[in-house]
């Protein structure tokens, strides 16, 4: 393991920031994300800041530059491009483990940073 990561969101704070900073779902979120519900930009954006944290919170990290999408069988799957994907390539980072949840008004996202040299 080379990194882990959590955070939890609170939905009805995110949606008043969100209210607040209308272009902020252009600047976290790749487009495909941006017509998700209220509480799944919640929990993606906390999958976001989970894998800041296993990064090791990297300096000019672009949000954009890492997202969530579901498998066919409807489980998150963690995407990295550009600045994202370089730092995870720096660490040997070679896998992903995602976990999303949202109940009420709190979202969580966990994510696991694997390296290379880890046993199928």
């Amino acid at each position: 393991m080379r990194g882990i990561g959590v955070d939890v969101v609170a939905v009805e704070r995110f949606a008043a920031q969100l209210a607040r900073t209308p272009r902020l779902v252009e600047r976290l979120f790749v487009p495909a994300e941006r017509g998700l519900p209220l509480r799944s930009l919640a929990a993606r954006f906390a999958v976001k800041e989970a894998t800041a944290k296993a990064l090791g919170a990297p300096a000019g990290m672009n949000w954009q530059h890492c997202w969530v999408e579901t498998d066919d069988a409807g489980a998150p799957v963690l995407r990295l491009c550009d600045s994202v994907a370089a730092v995870a390539a720096e660490r040997g980072i070679a896998r992903w483990h995602v976990s999303i949840s949202h109940d009420g008004d709190i979202a969580t996202g966990m994510v696991i940073a694997e390296g290379e040299d880890a046993a199928d």
